[in-house]
């Protein structure tokens, strides 16, 4: 059957599943588009190319499956860069396909041509460029089967104006990926396993580091027996939430630069960390010459390129996380570690319990009042958070308690402002039943607050609550500590939010008291529709604890004691 390029595309798309793209239509990508009206694909127009790639990304997150996103070549494909680099630090699985120039015209500087294969490289997987109808179906296939496998990622097909134009046979079957250089082994030695129970069985104070990695495998429920099985703490790094319940008596809390002061503590007294799926980055490390110095380290990771990258490990097991814990877990015994876990509860503290429900108000509106609160009111349905990136995100994430795998969704490796809002698009048209929050700040917002038409225009059911302080918050907190409180280009000049949201036909509530949360958000989940919330908190609020950079991980920069009004002791 004699197809075009373009109609392929769309085929291809269908048979892989795909029910939703997300998009902004340009000359290049034009013959796609026209060949749309034969496809059963919903797409999703959205306001800016960066907010097709957060979609795709929110998407890809929510349901674990491969979020798309199309642009045109050129300018809508440069701004797909960041969306890009975004799910490649993340580890999250998406395909981009743009429109390129005629293959003629390739090389020629014609209208909106960039190289955006070379743009791409590094921050992609892989990328192809499609000069040839006969090029596409198998291209497609392979960029799922790529995206998918091993450590996921983002991969970009470009094609041609005159690929998507011309005519060629189409066959699924003939397409189907061949890629014999790319067959990773991915089945640790048996040594190694014996090396690593033989690690286990010895140690006193082990810890296992919960990472992405979890979540991606879908190894929530191993990770569980081999916590519980061997009476092992847990601490989660910011995109590990909710791979282990917030409510277990062995989860500690998350780790790192803004982690949990007890958790920093438990880790370097360690002498043992069983690192599964996570990357050792800086922000859960700290000072790599001091971290965890006493420790032995298992590292679980199906990219051997993070094997011994940044912390030398003396067990690897490489493969995936849920296939190697079913081998791992038979021969784990069960240990009594009373007495670790009782020294953990003695480094906690009065500070173990984030419940600021009690405390006096002051008459200041601090973040953590309003991500308690929302908490509070949310815990028990099925909700997504999504968090952009700052002083916001890591309240949220030491104040929010997730329960359930993929129930936060947040840009960790790039940390990319202006991520939260399309990401909770992508995530609301995955996932319709859900209830999706978006939490930004005053300033991240701004970057991708034109994908509100997008919610309108979808009748999309997205709350956004918008921690408001009038500054870059964690710039300033920075510029706070370390530059002499010198706030050069960190205050903001924000517009009036609820009115913008009313001009979109997006309700809006305004809330500058404690007494006003909780009423505000019951009021956003009786809405039909979507929501905005400009919550007006405390401009000079600061995230404690820190660890500062460079610094060891447990020299973190404390609340100081005099500060009472926003949360317990931490």
């Amino acid at each position: 059957m004699k197809k075009t390029g373009a109609q392929i595309l769309w085929e291809c798309l269908e048979r892989e599943g795909v029910k939703h793209v997300f998009g902004y239509p340009g000359g290049a990508i034009l013959p796609a588009y026209d060949a749309l009206k034969h496809s059963s694909i919903h797409h999703v127009l959205v306001r800016h190319e960066q907010g097709a790639t957060h979609m795709a990304d929110g998407y890809a997150r929510a349901t674990g499956g491969v979020g798309i996103a199309v642009a045109t070549s050129g300018p809508g494909a440069t701004n797909m860069v960041t969306g890009i680099a975004t799910a490649m630090m993340d580890s999250s699985p998406i395909v981009c396909i743009t429109g390129q120039v005629g293959s003629k015209l390739i090389g020629s500087d014609a209208f909106q041509e960039t190289d955006i294969t070379g743009v791409t490289l590094p921050i992609t997987k892989h990328n192809y460029l499609v000069t040839h109808a006969d090029e596409v179906a198998r291209t497609v296939r392979e960029a799922f089967y790529v995206a998918r496998s091993g450590r996921p990622g983002p991969v970009l097909i470009d094609i041609t104006k005159d690929a998507q134009q011309s005519c060629c046979e189409f066959d699924w079957d003939a397409a189907k990926p061949q890629l014999p250089g790319y067959r990773p082994d991915l089945s640790p030695a048996p040594e190694e396993y014996a090396q690593a129970w033989e690690l286990i069985r010895n140690s006193k104070r082990p810890v296992i580091l919960a990472g992405h990695g979890i979540l991606v495998s879908g190894a929530e429920r191993e990770v569980r027996d081999l916590a519980e099985r061997a009476g092992i703490p847990v601490a989660l790094t910011l995109l590990g939430l909710g791979a282990f319940p917030a409510s277990h008596p062995l989860n500690l809390g998350m780790m790192g630069m803004h982690g949990e002061a007890w958790v920093n503590h438990t880790i370097q007294d360690a002498d043992l960390l069983i690192a599964l799926g996570m990357r050792f980055d800086d922000r859960v490390t700290g000072n790599l010459k001091t971290y965890a110095s006493n420790a032995k380290k298992i590292h679980v990771e199906i990219d051997p390129a993070e094997i011994n990258k940044n912390v030398k490990v003396d067990v690897a097991l490489v493969g995936d996380l849920r296939e190697v814990l079913h081998e791992l877990l038979p021969k784990v015994e069960t240990v009594d570690r009373g007495e670790w876990l009782d020294y953990i509860d003695r480094l906690k503290g009065d500070s173990a319990v984030r419940d600021i429900q009690n405390l006096p108000d002051s008459g200041h509106l601090y973040a953590a009042h309003v991500i308690n609160d929302l908490w509070r009111e949310t815990r028990d349905g099925n909700t997504v958070v999504v968090t952009d990136v700052g002083q916001h995100q890591m309240w949220e994430a030491q104040y929010y308690k997730h329960e359930q795998p993929r129930s936060l969704i947040t840009s960790g490796g790039l940390g990319t402002m202006g991520f939260a809002l399309p990401a909770a698009i992508g995530a609301k048209v995955a996932r319709p039943a859900a209830e999706v929050w978006a939490i930004v700040g005053d300033g991240g917002f701004q970057m991708t607050m034109s994908e509100m038409a997008t919610i309108v225009q979808e009748n999309l059911k997205v709350h956004i609550a918008i921690i408001n302080n009038g500054y870059l918050g964690m710039v300033r907190q920075w510029q706070e500590f370390f530059y002499e409180r010198n706030y050069q280009a960190t205050p903001l000049l924000n517009p009036d939010f609820a009115k913008l949201a009313e001009a979109y036909g997006i309700r809006s509530m305004n809330v500058k008291q404690r007494s006003e949360v909780v009423p505000a958000v019951q009021s956003a989940r009786r809405h039909e529709g979507p929501v905005l919330i400009n919550f007006q908190v405390e401009q000079e609020d600061t995230v404690y604890p820190m660890v500062a950079a460079g610094a060891s991980l447990h020299e973190m920069i404390r609340r100081p004691s005099s500060i009472v009004e926003t949360a317990a002791d931490e």
